[in-house]
């Protein structure tokens, strides 16, 4: 979904047409390399055999239910575009690129559902004429339903958002005329695994988590909230539920709010980073957040409990900066990969100055000789000129809305200057 939200940023930057495809039945196209036999199907009557045993089909090709299909799709995909010159990335699999400049080409598959762009639309119109000669595929015209996704597209920009999605899940979930709340959770609201009721039925829970984290991928507002209330999956309790129902009142008064990338940016990559020490006081463990633009476009966030114990905020800042620096890293490898010249420098701002003190200075060894060798990295980065530390404010932190709970305004603050808008609300 980060190569998704990526590739939308870009192709708004540079006004590239995109166009969806979509390959009917693509399951069977794969083929077999090994013997699979299958169980006659019910309804079918075969004469009577000399056979002692029952009798069994052999496949010659991949069918749908087979453990084999989506591989064997995915096998004969990427040999027909590798055979139509395409080169397959090694930072994400299911993005193919040919050609450069006014003949580039990028190519995004999920499944059987593909996104195409390309600074010329006769490019895209000749590519998808070769394909239909060799899949059975329906053109969709211009991008503007993909996964659930709505991408409207304007003179001002593309808007991504999850407005069907949100609908369908507070009509399911009978919140479709709650009252709305002003945040997703509360912010002084300390969740634990032992307080509270068990639920006698969890069911209900996991299937709205479920669905709740698949509307994370384009609302950053309420990541935060939803990484807390999957943690307790396992066994969860009343004030879980209760939490989850605050949500849902949340996404009642914002189901059309999404991310707006505007055609202005540049292709500058900046990161936020930031952490909450000691955040679960069930493991004492610490919160990592970031969240990564290209310009003014949001494409990359996270919410993520910390492997280990910090003995410090220092310490775990300076986690939160390793992951931070770690994600931005394949971000910059992806946009090679897209034939997009950045040399200018990353700036990752923080607002912890131990943290970045630690970062630029080597020789505190005593304070970080316990601290994996893995998170050391982004001194090679600071060394190499690739990555920039840059203090800043913890008001003006924008990756401290996937660290904790905010209050309304707090939150609305951040959440407007990640570019997340509601284009339905009324004027």
């Amino acid at each position: 979904m980060v190569t998704f939200r990526l590739l939308l940023a870009i192709s708004t930057i540079k006004r590239w047409p995109m166009l969806q495809l979509y390959i009917n039945n693509a399951f069977l196209n794969g083929d077999l390399h090994e013997e699979v036999y299958m169980t006659l199907p019910k309804g079918l009557i075969v004469p009577s055999s000399t056979c002692a045993g029952p009798l069994v089909c052999k496949l010659h090709k991949s069918i749908y239910g087979l453990k084999q299909s989506s591989r064997q799709w995915y096998r004969k995909l990427s040999d027909a575009l590798i055979a139509e010159g395409f080169t397959q990335s090694q930072t994400d699999y299911t993005l193919f690129t040919r050609g450069h400049d006014q003949h580039f080409i990028a190519l995004l598959v999920y499944v059987d559902d593909i996104i195409i762009t390309s600074p010329n639309i006769q490019n895209l119109q000749h590519l998808q004429a070769s394909l239909h000669k060799q899949f059975r595929l329906k053109a969709l015209g211009t991008l503007k339903y993909f996964l659930s996704f709505e991408i409207a597209r304007s003179t001002t920009g593309l808007f991504l958002s999850q407005r069907q999605y949100t609908l369908q899940l507070l009509e399911g979930t009978g919140y479709l005329g709650s009252k709305p709340s002003c945040t997703p959770m509360e912010p002084r609201l300390k969740l634990s695994a032992e307080t509270g009721e068990l639920l006698t039925d969890p069911t209900q829970y996991r299937r709205l988590i479920g669905r709740l984290l698949y509307l994370t991928l384009s609302r950053p507002d309420i990541t935060y909230s939803v990484h807390c209330l999957s943690q307790f999956m396992l066994a969860p309790r009343t004030p879980h539920l209760q939490a989850i129902h605050h949500l849902l009142q949340y996404l009642k008064g914002t189901p059309g709010q999404g991310l707006l990338y505007s055609p202005t940016s540049s292709l500058h990559l900046r990161g936020f980073s930031d952490s909450d020490w000691a955040s679960y006081p069930n493991t004492r463990r610490s919160t990592t957040g970031f969240c990564i633009f290209i310009s003014d476009s949001l494409v990359s966030w996270r919410t993520k409990k910390q492997p280990t114990i910090s003995q410090s905020s220092a310490e775990a800042e300076y986690r939160a900066l390793a992951a931070t620096a770690s994600e931005i890293t394949w971000l910059q490898y992806l946009l090679r990969d897209l034939h997009v010249l950045n040399n200018t420098l990353t700036f990752i701002y923080c607002d912890n100055s131990s943290a970045i003190h630690i970062t630029n200075n080597p020789t505190f060894h005593e304070r970080t000789k316990h601290i994996e060798l893995d998170c050391h990295f982004i001194r090679d980065k600071i060394r190499d000129s690739s990555i920039r530390l840059i203090p800043i404010s913890s008001h003006l932190q924008l990756a401290d809305a996937f660290t904790k709970a905010l209050p309304s305004t707090a939150l609305n603050s951040h959440i407007s200057k990640m570019t997340v808008h509601n284009i339905y609300s009324p004027s």
